[in-house]
């Protein structure tokens, strides 16, 4: 990649993966980019479940899959779950902000960076947010009352031609106040 609106015009939902597996230094540096990524008070609100072992693979699959969607998971050859961890932000920041939830913010940010290394790495990925959260808490041994938030999907792309991006233009969303 030359640069880095190139990487994030490259990056795109992907719902067909090829069979090959992701090697662990691949993903590893994925985990990497999302551990350095910022978060409120440098908090680190997240954990990530790596899930390559190809029978666990399939039940999270299923667990992504109701209704008629997620569908494709099924190819997927690794996840990535993304828990909510708690949040150690100062009393101060939280004496001023109670409304604001920081910690999935966070999540978000380091879920953006893990798209971006596996992008930067030729891998695709997919963000899932559907899940039968119960029966992942259960089948990942994860406590209770930890939210898992998301879960990535990533592996290398049975197709790699890009879909046009079918996106708001800038003026639409940009107001400059000088």
């Amino acid at each position: 990649m030359n640069n880095f609106l190139e990487l994030v015009a490259r990056r795109e939902s992907c719902r067909q993966y090829d069979s090959r597996p992701v090697e662990t230094e691949k993903l590893l540096r994925c985990l990497e980019a999302a551990r350095l990524a910022p978060s409120a008070c440098n908090s680190q609100p997240w954990y990530f479940r790596v899930v390559t072992a190809p029978a666990l693979r399939a039940q999270v699959a299923k667990a992504t899959q109701s209704d008629g969607i997620n569908g494709f998971t099924d190819g997927v050859p690794a996840f990535i779950v993304v828990t909510e961890e708690h949040a150690k932000l100062s009393q101060r920041i939280l004496a001023k902000c109670d409304s604001q939830t920081y910690a999935q913010i966070d999540l978000g940010i380091a879920t953006a960076h893990i798209c971006l290394a596996a992008t930067e790495q030729g891998l695709s990925s997919c963000i899932v947010g559907w899940m039968d959260e119960q029966k992942l808490h259960e089948l990942l041994l994860i406590p209770q009352d930890t939210p898992i938030r998301l879960i990535l999907c990533i592996g290398y792309a049975a197709n790699d031609t890009l879909r046009p991006k079918k996106r708001k233009e800038l003026a639409e969303i940009t107001t400059f106040l000088e």
